[in-house]
Protein backbone atom coordinates (compact mmCIF):
# COMPACT_ATOMS: atom_id res chain seq x y z
CA UNK A 1 0.00 0.00 0.00
CA UNK A 2 1.09 3.54 -0.73
CA UNK A 3 0.84 6.31 1.87
CA UNK A 4 -2.19 8.02 0.32
CA UNK A 5 -3.64 5.90 -2.52
CA UNK A 6 -4.82 2.76 -0.80
CA UNK A 7 -4.91 0.37 -3.73
CA UNK A 8 -3.22 -2.74 -5.05
CA UNK A 9 -1.28 -2.93 -8.30
CA UNK A 10 -3.96 -5.10 -9.92
CA UNK A 11 -6.46 -2.26 -9.47
CA UNK A 12 -4.40 0.36 -11.34
CA UNK A 13 -3.90 0.56 -15.10
CA UNK A 14 -0.73 1.79 -16.76
CA UNK A 15 -3.06 4.27 -18.55
CA UNK A 16 -4.25 7.00 -16.17
CA UNK A 17 -6.31 10.16 -16.58
CA UNK A 18 -5.51 12.72 -13.88
CA UNK A 19 -8.01 15.59 -13.69
CA UNK A 20 -7.85 17.90 -10.72
CA UNK A 21 -11.59 17.78 -10.15
CA UNK A 22 -12.95 14.74 -8.34
CA UNK A 23 -16.31 15.35 -10.04
CA UNK A 24 -14.63 15.31 -13.45
CA UNK A 25 -12.88 12.08 -12.49
CA UNK A 26 -16.28 10.53 -11.81
CA UNK A 27 -17.57 11.85 -15.14
CA UNK A 28 -14.63 10.25 -16.98
CA UNK A 29 -15.17 7.00 -15.10
CA UNK A 30 -18.82 6.97 -16.18
CA UNK A 31 -17.55 6.04 -19.67
CA UNK A 32 -15.98 2.85 -18.27
CA UNK A 33 -17.56 -0.58 -18.33
CA UNK A 34 -17.23 -2.52 -15.07
CA UNK A 35 -16.26 0.75 -13.35
CA UNK A 36 -15.13 0.42 -9.76
CA UNK A 37 -14.28 2.98 -7.10
CA UNK A 38 -10.80 1.92 -6.06
CA UNK A 39 -10.01 4.51 -3.41
CA UNK A 40 -11.28 7.75 -1.90
CA UNK A 41 -8.76 9.00 0.62
CA UNK A 42 -7.18 12.33 1.56
CA UNK A 43 -9.05 14.10 -1.24
CA UNK A 44 -7.72 11.76 -3.94
CA UNK A 45 -10.33 9.60 -5.67
CA UNK A 46 -9.47 6.69 -7.98
CA UNK A 47 -11.67 4.70 -10.37
CA UNK A 48 -10.75 1.90 -12.76
CA UNK A 49 -12.64 0.11 -15.52
CA UNK A 50 -12.70 -0.83 -19.18
CA UNK A 51 -12.97 1.62 -22.04
CA UNK A 52 -13.64 -0.33 -25.24
CA UNK A 53 -12.01 -3.37 -23.62
CA UNK A 54 -8.88 -1.50 -22.50
CA UNK A 55 -8.26 -1.30 -18.76
CA UNK A 56 -7.89 2.33 -17.69
CA UNK A 57 -7.74 4.32 -14.46
CA UNK A 58 -8.80 7.85 -13.57
CA UNK A 59 -7.51 9.72 -10.53
CA UNK A 60 -9.06 12.96 -9.31
CA UNK A 61 -6.14 14.58 -7.55
CA UNK A 62 -7.53 17.84 -6.23
CA UNK A 63 -5.88 21.20 -6.89
CA UNK A 64 -2.22 22.05 -7.28
CA UNK A 65 1.08 20.53 -8.26
CA UNK A 66 1.98 19.14 -4.84
CA UNK A 67 -0.89 16.67 -4.73
CA UNK A 68 -0.41 15.81 -8.41
CA UNK A 69 3.17 14.87 -7.60
CA UNK A 70 2.05 12.59 -4.79
CA UNK A 71 -0.59 10.92 -6.96
CA UNK A 72 1.76 10.38 -9.91
CA UNK A 73 4.49 8.86 -7.76
CA UNK A 74 2.13 6.49 -5.96
CA UNK A 75 0.24 5.46 -9.12
CA UNK A 76 3.55 4.78 -10.83
CA UNK A 77 4.63 2.58 -7.93
CA UNK A 78 1.44 0.61 -8.67
CA UNK A 79 2.24 0.22 -12.36
CA UNK A 80 1.06 3.39 -14.14
CA UNK A 81 3.36 5.00 -16.71
CA UNK A 82 1.10 7.04 -19.00
CA UNK A 83 -0.74 10.09 -17.65
CA UNK A 84 -3.14 12.45 -19.42
CA UNK A 85 -4.40 15.46 -17.51
CA UNK A 86 -8.01 16.32 -18.40
CA UNK A 87 -8.38 19.72 -16.81
CA UNK A 88 -10.12 23.06 -16.84
CA UNK A 89 -8.40 26.37 -17.39
CA UNK A 90 -8.67 30.10 -17.71
CA UNK A 91 -7.73 31.85 -20.95
CA UNK A 92 -5.95 35.01 -22.13
CA UNK A 93 -6.49 35.57 -25.83
CA UNK A 94 -9.20 37.58 -27.55
CA UNK A 95 -11.92 35.28 -28.89
CA UNK A 96 -11.35 32.46 -26.41
CA UNK A 97 -14.52 31.47 -24.58
CA UNK A 98 -16.06 28.91 -22.20
CA UNK A 99 -16.09 25.39 -23.64
CA UNK A 100 -13.03 25.83 -25.86
CA UNK A 101 -10.69 22.81 -25.97
CA UNK A 102 -6.96 23.47 -25.53
CA UNK A 103 -4.23 20.86 -26.01
CA UNK A 104 -1.00 21.79 -24.26
CA UNK A 105 2.31 21.92 -26.13
CA UNK A 106 4.13 23.19 -23.05
CA UNK A 107 3.78 25.12 -19.82
CA UNK A 108 5.34 28.29 -18.41
CA UNK A 109 6.46 27.15 -14.97
CA UNK A 110 5.00 29.32 -12.19
CA UNK A 111 4.41 26.62 -9.55
CA UNK A 112 6.66 25.23 -6.86
CA UNK A 113 6.53 21.43 -6.79
CA UNK A 114 8.31 20.85 -10.11
CA UNK A 115 11.28 22.88 -8.87
CA UNK A 116 12.11 20.07 -6.44
CA UNK A 117 12.69 17.80 -9.45
CA UNK A 118 14.30 19.93 -12.17
CA UNK A 119 15.50 23.57 -12.29
CA UNK A 120 13.36 26.34 -13.77
CA UNK A 121 15.46 26.47 -16.93
CA UNK A 122 14.23 22.98 -17.83
CA UNK A 123 11.14 23.17 -20.10
CA UNK A 124 7.83 21.67 -19.01
CA UNK A 125 6.58 19.87 -22.10
CA UNK A 126 4.41 16.81 -22.76
CA UNK A 127 5.65 13.60 -24.33
CA UNK A 128 5.49 14.15 -28.08
CA UNK A 129 3.68 10.91 -28.92
CA UNK A 130 1.01 11.64 -26.31
CA UNK A 131 0.59 15.18 -27.62
CA UNK A 132 0.32 13.86 -31.16
CA UNK A 133 -2.28 11.28 -30.11
CA UNK A 134 -4.41 13.98 -28.47
CA UNK A 135 -4.26 16.23 -31.55
CA UNK A 136 -4.99 13.34 -33.91
CA UNK A 137 -7.96 12.23 -31.78
CA UNK A 138 -9.42 15.75 -31.81
CA UNK A 139 -8.95 15.99 -35.57
CA UNK A 140 -10.43 12.53 -36.16
CA UNK A 141 -13.48 13.41 -34.04
CA UNK A 142 -13.81 16.84 -35.69
CA UNK A 143 -13.51 18.58 -32.31
CA UNK A 144 -12.41 22.20 -32.68
CA UNK A 145 -9.34 22.86 -30.54
CA UNK A 146 -6.40 25.15 -29.90
CA UNK A 147 -2.85 23.84 -29.55
CA UNK A 148 -0.46 26.02 -27.58
CA UNK A 149 1.55 27.00 -24.53
CA UNK A 150 -0.05 27.68 -21.16
CA UNK A 151 1.01 28.72 -17.68
CA UNK A 152 0.59 26.77 -14.45
CA UNK A 153 0.94 28.10 -10.91
CA UNK A 154 -0.20 26.95 -7.50
CA UNK A 155 -0.89 30.25 -5.69
CA UNK A 156 -4.48 30.90 -6.77
CA UNK A 157 -5.04 33.99 -4.62
CA UNK A 158 -1.56 35.49 -4.82
CA UNK A 159 -1.29 39.19 -5.76
CA UNK A 160 -1.40 39.70 -9.52
CA UNK A 161 0.86 41.99 -11.52
CA UNK A 162 -1.14 43.49 -14.44
CA UNK A 163 2.06 43.88 -16.44
CA UNK A 164 2.72 40.15 -16.07
CA UNK A 165 -0.68 39.37 -17.54
CA UNK A 166 -0.01 41.67 -20.48
CA UNK A 167 3.28 39.85 -21.03
CA UNK A 168 1.48 36.50 -21.19
CA UNK A 169 -1.12 37.85 -23.61
CA UNK A 170 1.57 39.30 -25.86
CA UNK A 171 3.49 36.01 -25.73
CA UNK A 172 0.44 34.13 -27.04
CA UNK A 173 -0.18 32.08 -23.89
CA UNK A 174 -3.54 30.32 -24.27
CA UNK A 175 -4.33 28.78 -20.87
CA UNK A 176 -3.80 29.06 -17.14
CA UNK A 177 -4.28 26.22 -14.65
CA UNK A 178 -2.53 24.68 -11.66
CA UNK A 179 -1.08 21.26 -12.40
CA UNK A 180 0.56 20.74 -15.80
CA UNK A 181 3.98 22.09 -14.82
CA UNK A 182 4.30 19.40 -12.16
CA UNK A 183 2.85 16.73 -14.46
CA UNK A 184 5.26 17.40 -17.30
CA UNK A 185 8.39 17.91 -15.20
CA UNK A 186 7.87 14.92 -12.92
CA UNK A 187 7.01 12.77 -15.92
CA UNK A 188 10.20 13.87 -17.65
CA UNK A 189 12.30 13.23 -14.57
CA UNK A 190 10.83 9.80 -13.91
CA UNK A 191 10.56 8.66 -17.53
CA UNK A 192 6.75 8.56 -17.70
CA UNK A 193 4.63 9.60 -20.66
CA UNK A 194 2.46 12.68 -20.14
CA UNK A 195 0.00 14.90 -21.96
CA UNK A 196 -2.65 17.45 -21.08
CA UNK A 197 -5.76 19.03 -22.47
CA UNK A 198 -8.21 21.45 -20.92
CA UNK A 199 -11.64 22.96 -21.25
CA UNK A 200 -11.83 26.73 -20.91
CA UNK A 201 -14.15 27.70 -18.07
CA UNK A 202 -14.03 31.42 -18.80
CA UNK A 203 -13.11 34.22 -21.16
CA UNK A 204 -10.24 36.73 -21.02
CA UNK A 205 -10.74 38.67 -17.77
CA UNK A 206 -13.71 36.53 -16.67
CA UNK A 207 -13.50 33.48 -14.41
CA UNK A 208 -16.36 30.97 -14.66
CA UNK A 209 -19.09 33.39 -15.83
CA UNK A 210 -22.62 32.08 -15.34
CA UNK A 211 -23.40 32.75 -19.02
CA UNK A 212 -20.75 30.19 -19.98
CA UNK A 213 -21.74 27.27 -17.75
CA UNK A 214 -23.65 25.30 -20.38
CA UNK A 215 -20.92 25.77 -23.00
CA UNK A 216 -18.31 24.68 -20.46
CA UNK A 217 -20.17 21.44 -19.64
CA UNK A 218 -20.53 20.63 -23.32
CA UNK A 219 -16.84 21.36 -23.90
CA UNK A 220 -15.84 19.26 -20.91
CA UNK A 221 -17.67 16.29 -22.41
CA UNK A 222 -15.83 16.71 -25.71
CA UNK A 223 -12.52 17.11 -23.88
CA UNK A 224 -13.11 13.84 -22.01
CA UNK A 225 -14.03 11.98 -25.18
CA UNK A 226 -10.92 13.21 -26.99
CA UNK A 227 -8.76 12.07 -24.06
CA UNK A 228 -10.41 8.64 -23.97
CA UNK A 229 -9.98 8.07 -27.69
CA UNK A 230 -6.38 9.27 -27.60
CA UNK A 231 -5.56 6.92 -24.73
CA UNK A 232 -7.27 4.06 -26.57
CA UNK A 233 -5.03 4.62 -29.59
CA UNK A 234 -1.96 4.83 -27.37
CA UNK A 235 -2.87 1.47 -25.81
CA UNK A 236 -3.44 -0.09 -29.24
CA UNK A 237 -0.03 1.08 -30.45
CA UNK A 238 1.59 -0.30 -27.29
CA UNK A 239 -0.06 -3.67 -27.92
CA UNK A 240 0.92 -3.84 -31.59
Amino acid sequence: MEFHILAEAKDISRYVFCPGSQARAKRIASYFDDMQLIDDNRGIVVYSGLYKDVFMTVCGTGMGGAVVGIALEELAHLGADTFIRVGSCGVFQEGQKPGDIIIATGTFRAGGTANAYLPLAFPAVPTFNILRSLVEAAERMDVEHTVGVGIAGDAFYAPRDPDARDFLVDAGVVSVEMESDALFIIGQYRGWRTGALYTSDGAPGEIKPTWGEEAYKEGEGKCIEVALEAMLEIAKKDAA
